[in-house]
Order: structure tokens, then C-alpha cells, then sequence
């Protein structure tokens, strides 16, 4: 388990680190006993947060009976039409710029066609894990709402995982219940849980790591 006091001490003091933005706050895991050439060993999954914080940019790639609700509900939209006129400086934009894609169900070979070179090696093609597949003329709005506290954990060529939990725009409480929650997640998602775990630090943009278990 994490060590509470510690939690809550960490987040009062860095809290009080302003800097002219507002810092994030990420959680690392050091972590043991794992096979990581298995692949039932490597971790790979979507944690949701209680506390949204920093805004998660959302890019949906959908087909014209589509285009009108993504333009409203997404970030950025392209319809299936224009996939190919777009050129390799305007994709790698669209890469860096969105956190998350959404895909029409029904032209994902279309997307895979275009974008999966681009997106595939970035983990940012549409990922149904995520719910960034969807049917046709399904509403985009609850999952661009849901998106907002997902976030993507991986451990599967290092023994250690880094994630963005929070910001300094939270109250102390809340970064404490995002810390706990995704400290909860990824134990259920150990294969030997809390035995996996060597250590768990907090750390901010630009502050020191802070033990926490």
C-alpha cells in the first residue's frame, strides 16, 4: 500500500511549488518479478481517474454520415474522404498534436490504410480498449467525456511505468483520490499485484521524486 502520510504531505508541498504553468503530477512505478517477454507479464491497459485535469485532445476519423457530429463533439475531425489527400507534414501534425483517435467502426482498414504507419508506432491508432471504436452515427459526445479521464498505462519493454495523474489546477484533495485510484488499477493489473511493485515515487514537472511506498 502506499504510505498515506507521505501521499498527503508530498501533494500539500508540491501544491505550493508554483511555477508561471501549471506542473503535472506524474506516478513511476519500479517494477520486479516480471517476465516481460511474456506477454501475459507485460502490462498494457486504459485507467480512468476520478478527476479530470489536463484537457485530453480528441481527433475523430469518420465517414461522411459522421462528419457533422464530429465537427461539433471532437477536437478535429477528417472525413474518410479526405484520408489520402492529406500529406505526411499534415499527419505528423495530427500525431503529435491528439492524445486519443477515434474511428468509425465500419472504415477502420480504411484508417489502418492511411494513418496506421503513422499512428500504429505512436499507440494513437483507435483502440477499442478504449472505446475508440465506434459504430456509425453513434454519439461521440459521452466518449469524448469519458476520454477526459483516461489514461493509457504500459509496461512492456521496461519493468517501470510512468503516468500522468493530475495537475496543480486540482485541490490537494483530488490529486490524492487520482494518485490512490491508478495506484489501485495498476496493482489489479500486476500478475502478482503488490509483489510486483518495488517502489512508487510522485513527482512533479520539475520537482525531485518523492517515495511513496
Amino acid at each position: 500500500m502506499i504510505d498515506e502520510t507521505a501521499l498527503k504531505t508530498a501533494v500539500a508541498d508540491m501544491q505550493k511549488d508554483k511555477k508561471k504553468f501549471a506542473q503535472s503530477y506524474d506516478l513511476l512505478f519500479g517494477l520486479k518479478d516480471l517476465n516481460l517477454k511474456n506477454p501475459d507479464e507485460q502490462v498494457e491497459f486504459f485507467a480512468t481517474v476520478p478527476h479530470a485535469s489536463k484537457k485530453v485532445k480528441i481527433c475523430a476519423l469518420v465517414g461522411a454520415e459522421m462528419i457533422d457530429d464530429a465537427k461539433k463533439d471532437a477536437d478535429h475531425a477528417v472525413v474518410q474522404d479526405d484520408f489520402q489527400k492529406l500529406k505526411k507534414p499534415q499527419m505528423r501534425k495530427l500525431a503529435k498534436e491528439y492524445d486519443f483517435f477515434v474511428g468509425q467502426a465500419n472504415i477502420m482498414p480504411k484508417i489502418a490504410g492511411a494513418f496506421g504507419r503513422l499512428l500504429g508506432p505512436r499507440g494513437k491508432m483507435p483502440n477499442p480498449k478504449a472505446g475508440c471504436i465506434v459504430p456509425p452515427k453513434a454519439p461521440l459526445k459521452p466518449l469524448i467525456e469519458r476520454l477526459q479521464k483516461i489514461i493509457k498505462v504500459s509496461a512492456k519493454k521496461a519493468p517501470s511505468i510512468q503516468i500522468r495523474v493530475a495537475t496543480q489546477d486540482l485541490s490537494d484533495a483530488q490529486v490524492i483520490e487520482n494518485v490512490k485510484s491508478v495506484y489501485d488499477q495498476v496493482i489489479h493489473h500486476l500478475p502478482k499485484e503488490e509483489n510486483n511493485v518495488k517502489a512508487v515515487y510522485l513527482k512533479l514537472t520539475m520537482s525531485k521524486p518523492v517515495k511513496l511506498k
